[in-house]
């Protein structure tokens, strides 16, 4: 009887590996969307990056750096909380100017950018790496041979005036054709949606960092609280496509992510 009893702990105790293995995977995957609309001409690839928290991804940024090569993006947008507010920021450091010298980069601020209370410090670094900070402006971005509305705003941790401050000349600064916001929060799509963006990317959920495919996209998420509503994906709202990255923390995170690996998000906008 203590045999049997042993053998079946051993079993259990393999089905329990075997479950946490694949739940606690935190290799880099590459999620792709597709995005028509009959404003662009020629398609344009997007890549994604939000929520990068100081990680590191090898020596020299390598893993991520070869996924974003394989993707061959046009561009390449930084939706926030690219550094942590925890730690020497030395993995962000090395990664920033290593994307700027081999893609066109834009960069808005998230609330860990703002909670070192080195935001605007953090903004002007990122300028003089050779990236475009979005806080508050438009601007006309050429890919693909036409021209698109590249917009952005700093995260409400700048002050809940100057964040809605920035959304309305963002959105005053668009010109004609296909527009894109990029943004940190997808809880505040409710106040983007009247502007009538064609394209808003957003991060901040981590993809509600415990997540059952194919039951629950995601269990919980800051500013969304339980069973958020935009944890990651792809959301049609109105006239707008709304994209959340899941984000690309991992060691960094407080919690551990579960069935819910870290992610590069590409975006094909098409004709």
């Amino acid at each position: 009887m203590n045999k049997r009893r042993g053998l079946y702990a051993a079993a259990a105790a393999a089905l329990v590996v075997c479950a946490a293995v694949p739940a606690l995977d935190s290799r880099l995957t590459v999620r792709r969307y597709a995005v028509q609309s009959e404003k662009l001409s020629a398609p344009v690839r997007l890549a994604l990056l939000t929520d990068f928290h100081g990680c590191n991804y090898g020596r020299g940024q390598e893993v991520l750096l070869s996924a974003l090569a394989e993707a061959a993006p046009d561009l390449v947008l930084l939706g926030g909380d690219i550094f942590d507010d925890h730690g020497n920021g030395a993995h962000t450091l090395e990664l920033i100017p290593l994307l700027a010298e081999r893609w066109p980069c834009y960069y808005v601020t998230g609330n860990h950018e703002w909670w070192t209370g080195r935001a605007e410090e953090v903004k002007g670094w990122m300028e003089r790496q050779g990236m475009t900070v979005l806080a508050g402006n438009c601007v006309q971005v050429r890919a693909g041979g036409q021209f698109l509305s590249l917009c952005g705003i700093d995260d409400p941790k700048a002050g809940e005036r100057r964040w809605a401050a920035q959304l309305e000349r963002a959105a005053d600064g668009r010109q004609e054709g296909f527009s894109l916001l990029l943004t940190h929060r997808p809880e505040r799509i409710a106040a983007y949606l009247p502007y009538g963006f064609d394209l808003v990317l957003a991060g901040h959920a981590h993809g509600g960092q415990w997540r059952l495919p194919g039951l629950i996209n995601g269990l919980y998420a800051p500013d969304q609280g339980l069973f958020p509503p935009y944890a990651g994906g792809l959301y049609h709202l109105k006239h707008t496509i709304f994209i959340v990255s899941r984000g690309l923390a991992r060691e960094t995170t407080r919690v551990p992510r579960i069935f819910n690996r870290p992610e590069l998000v590409v975006v094909d906008l098409l004709p």
